[in-house]
């Protein structure tokens, strides 16, 4: 039997909870509400009620048949904020009634799951319990990809592409936290606005403006210090015409294509370098590891205010295929979150 500390009354607490799960590989309507026994936190582990579960394009590659880490459960959701139920044995940090947010390899389209406690952050007081489920997924690739493999820093110029997006307009924030000057690239004047009322330093229209052609003008052919990509394809080569030397590229995304040309003599003449990440195949271990440097340097901008996860939209679970479609069609700006009801 699984030990577990500090529970709440077992009566408080349903046996079977709702859950949504993709029941064969396909389109958004594959996916349906099932019943599952209540999840039991293990050694390391906490129980949470779901206040609201954040959406994000890794689902939708679940849900379209895209291989899992071996032992991941069927439930969606990568990403989740609620309430502390219990907690296992070997947990100090966290206890019943706190306010968290999670980092899942699964589980979090639910009424509760469990999450390892490392994998958390406490839910700063000024930042709505739905909202910070938005916050995950978001703070990991942000502080990993641009500040540790970017090596972000006061002064640099930052070009961000997709940065309407809830990862995009969140690493639009933290670098503009942490002294940098923001270009960020988006859709449609609807985005460009939203970016603009960010304080980003430029906003460009893709579908108006070619991003290259703006930064050789604002930086007066220097060019960007870093790059956030999420598109890849002809993209990539276009960036590094816009890197300044000694600049950083990092891919999270390859939206255009995983398959790029290189003009390796640019690369080598401005002396550039190119990285990338993957969140959610990272060992346990290297996410413990980034959720307590997040913890140090990303969660005082949250509670001051200074960042904030941007919400398009706050859809019931039931609705997680609308949700799945909403970001399907990119007309999200910011998060796309599913919410359970009040206990």
């Amino acid at each position: 039997m699984t030990a577990i500390q500090h529970p709440v009354s077992h009566s408080l607490l349903p046996e079977i909870i709702s859950a949504v799960i993709a029941r064969e590989p396909g389109t958004a309507d594959v996916l349906q509400s099932v019943e599952r026994p209540m999840p039991q936190p293990q050694a390391g582990e906490i129980l949470i009620r779901v206040a609201a579960a954040g959406v994000n394009r890794p689902d939708l590659m679940q849900r379209s048949g895209m291989p899992v880490p071996p032992g991941t459960t069927d439930v969606l959701g990568l990403e989740a904020a609620g309430t502390v139920m219990a907690v296992g044995n070997g947990v100090s940090d966290f206890v019943p009634g706190d306010r968290v947010m999670a980092l899942l390899n699964g589980g979090g389209y639910a009424e509760y799951c469990v999450a390892l406690a490392t994998h958390c952050l406490p839910v700063p007081a000024g930042l709505p319990l739905e909202d910070a489920a938005g916050v995950p997924e978001a703070a990991f690739t942000v502080w990993h990809n641009l500040f540790e493999l970017g090596r972000l820093r006061a002064g640099d110029i930052v070009l961000i592409h997709g940065a309407a997006s809830g990862v995009g307009s969140f690493a639009v924030q933290c670098a503009h936290a942490a002294g940098a000057r923001v270009i960020a690239t988006a859709g449609g004047a609807e985005k460009v606005a939203m970016l603009t009322a960010l304080g980003v330093w430029r906003a460009v229209d893709r579908h108006e403006q070619d991003f290259v052609e703006v930064i050789v003008q604002c930086t007066e052919g220097r060019g960007v210090d870093v790059v956030l990509d999420n598109v890849g394809g002809p993209y990539v080569a276009r960036n590094l015409e816009a890197m300044a030397p000694g600049g950083r590229h990092v891919s999270l995304s390859f939206l255009q294509g995983a398959k790029i040309e290189l003009d390796l003599q640019l690369l080598m003449r401005k002396s550039l370098s190119l990285t990338s990440s993957t969140l959610r195949p990272k060992s346990s271990a290297e996410k413990s590891r980034l959720a307590a440097c997040i913890k140090e340097n990303l969660l005082p901008w949250l509670a001051s205010g200074q960042v904030r996860p941007l919400i398009h939209s706050r859809l019931p679970l039931e609705r997680a295929a609308d949700a799945h479609r909403l970001l399907e069609s990119n007309a999200n700006l910011g998060k796309v979150l599913l919410i359970n009801p009040a206990p």
